[in-house]
């Protein structure tokens, strides 16, 4: 007896894959849709920058019963001498001290910083890891750990409510990031250029100075703009560091303590027009710098992912 013949279902034959390419006009319309979300998201972006912005400087040419009256009216009366009396109520001290603190703190990061990423990027030694790591870590440690330890350090060291002090601590604070952004420049460099300085008979110092440092122009630039707007913009150091001492010591505060001075001087009498002024005074110089160096951030940014 035969065994049964056992029916196979049939295999469909497999659908072709279509490889042609798709069409222009559906291209087209993904780049523009593309285009269109993200330049309208930048638009939005821009709009919650510059209003908050716009409207601070308007509000200092109003008075005080029309920015109770209406926030987001325009003003009555155009005058410069709300800024004047801004500045005259200390403002003007402030915005002094905060530029004598920067003029050394900044200098002294990007000379410092530099070097110790140059050290790290080009140089091969024991410990060069663990020190490059140590900087990146400092750079991720919150600085309100350590507030208390460094209180008592700088009293220890009689620099208290001294713009040395106060300089001293901004360059430490400002070191971990100026050697993370300079140590990856630095490596992006060629080294063809580094090894025809040293067969030259230029020294290290000579190769560092005249030119390795001249062609990472854009990275310093880069990372000065950052560190002069964390610098100018900080409020917790100098308010921990920046105090008087005694009776006769001098207020020395910088711009971001005198703003809070300037809001408690004021008390019940509130001068809003004054408060605005004064804020848009601070705020003033760093939209000058960074829009005239914009263009050197820019290629900072992006100059170590294209070489």
């Amino acid at each position: 007896m035969s065994a049964p013949i056992k029916e196979t279902a049939a295999v469909p034959a497999p659908r072709p894959v279509d490889k042609t390419p798709p069409h222009p006009g559906e291209r087209r319309g993904e780049g523009v849709a593309l285009n269109v979300f993200s330049h309208g998201f930048l638009a939005l972006w821009a709009l919650l920058i510059v209003l908050p912005l716009l409207w601070l400087v308007l509000s200092s040419f109003k008075t005080d019963v029309q920015i109770g009256g209406s926030a987001f009216g325009w003003p009555q009366h155009w005058s410069l001498d709300v800024f004047s009396r801004a500045w005259d109520k200390g403002i003007g001290d402030y915005f002094l001290n905060t530029v004598i603190v920067l003029v050394f703190s900044v200098p002294l990061t990007m000379l410092f910083g530099s070097m110790a990423a140059y050290v790290l990027a080009r140089y091969q030694f024991w410990g060069n890891r663990f020190l490059y790591y140590f900087f990146v870590a400092g750079a991720m440690f919150p600085v309100f750990l350590a507030l208390v330890p460094l209180f008592f350090m700088v009293k220890r060291l009689d620099m208290l409510n001294t713009f040395q002090g106060l300089i001293l601590v901004y360059v430490a604070y400002s070191m971990p990031f100026t050697v993370f952004f300079m140590h990856s420049f630095f490596r992006t460099l060629p080294t063809a250029v580094f090894e025809a300085a040293i067969l030259d008979g230029a020294s290290h110092t000579r190769t560092f100075f005249q030119v390795m440092l001249p062609i990472a122009k854009p990275g310093l630039v880069s990372v000065g703009i950052f560190n002069t707007l964390g610098q100018w913009n900080q409020f917790i150091l100098p308010t921990v560091l920046m105090q008087p001492q005694s009776g006769d010591d001098p207020e020395r505060y910088v711009l971001t303590q005198g703003l809070i001075q300037l809001q408690q001087q004021m008390g019940y009498a509130s001068d809003l027009p004054v408060l605005f002024a004064g804020v848009t005074i601070a705020m003033i110089p760093m939209l000058v710098v960074y829009l005239s160096f914009q263009r050197q951030v820019q290629a900072g940014l992006t100059s170590a992912t294209l070489k």
